[in-house]
């Protein structure tokens, strides 16, 4: 049993659902990434995803965006999100995901990304701008160096393309859950939990929700309906302004804590 399997095996007998903060690697550099990874470590993250810096993150919204961009002014690449990756396994053993756009990876190399990947300790993969209909080839290169691939999933997916993404997904399916960028919204559309039902009647592995949620009243509004959250956008932002200003620090690690409890039914 992989380790993201586990987990949601643990999480289901406790009856509760994973708690997976989001973080640009490198936003605003090695040294402050290692320091939130720790944070979310320290305040009940069951999952982390690591966002791989990219120049044009189609599918993120401005927040994530000039994160992207405060990470490509580091000097941040693939291969140096590889090494915090390395850094942060030396400390923790809560699973990594890194969550990125297939260009990086491409260039690296697909199959030295996912030899150095697997030595790194990365669990798995979700390459936001691969179809499932393009998949085979490096679903077989993941699953040799025992990779956990991750998919989106989305209001507008169809039977079809939910067919082909069961063929190849494993660890969990990731719903987006409006059709758009990233970014916190004050309200997620009137079916979401709808079709977070049907996804998971689809899906043998978990299905967690993402894109959108704001704060713990998300998670709390549709914890009946997923097995665990991403929240990006809004830990992002004040990640931001905590990492200029130590003194805001306290109200992101506060921000986390009530997002743990919410998914963690405390």
């Amino acid at each position: 049993m992989n380790s993201i399997k586990g987990l949601f095996t643990d999480l289901k007998k406790h009856k509760s659902k994973a708690f997976i903060p989001y973080i640009t690697a490198g936003d605003p550099d090695s040294d402050k990434t290692l320091e939130i990874l720790d944070i979310f470590v320290e305040n009940g993250a069951d999952i982390i995803e690591l966002g791989v810096p990219f120049s044009d993150p189609m599918a993120d919204g401005p927040v994530i965006q000039s994160a992207m961009e405060r990470a490509l002014s580091s000097g941040t690449t693939l291969r140096k999100t590889l090494e915090i990756v390395v850094k942060f396994k030396q400390k923790h053993n809560t699973p990594i995901i890194l969550m990125g756009y297939l260009n990086p990876f491409f260039a690296y190399g697909f199959e030295k990304f996912a030899k150095d990947a697997k030595s790194s300790g990365v669990d798995g993969v979700l390459i936001v701008d691969l179809p499932p209909e393009e998949t085979a080839e490096y679903t077989e290169i993941l699953k040799k160096n025992k990779l956990t691939q991750i998919f989106l999933a989305t209001p507008t997916t169809d039977s079809k393309r939910i067919e082909i993404i069961s063929r190849y997904a494993s660890g969990f399916i990731y719903f987006v859950s409006v059709t758009g960028v990233t970014g916190a919204r004050n309200a997620l559309p009137f079916d979401t939990a709808s079709k977070l039902e049907i996804l998971r009647t689809h899906f043998k592995i978990p299905v967690v929700l993402g894109f959108g949620i704001s704060g713990p009243e998300t998670i709390e509004q549709f914890y009946n309906y997923a097995d665990g959250f991403v929240v990006g956008s809004a830990i992002v932002k004040k990640w931001e302004i905590a990492s200029r200003n130590p003194q805001e620090k306290q109200a992101l690690i506060d921000f986390i804590k009530q997002l743990s409890k919410s998914c963690h039914g405390k």
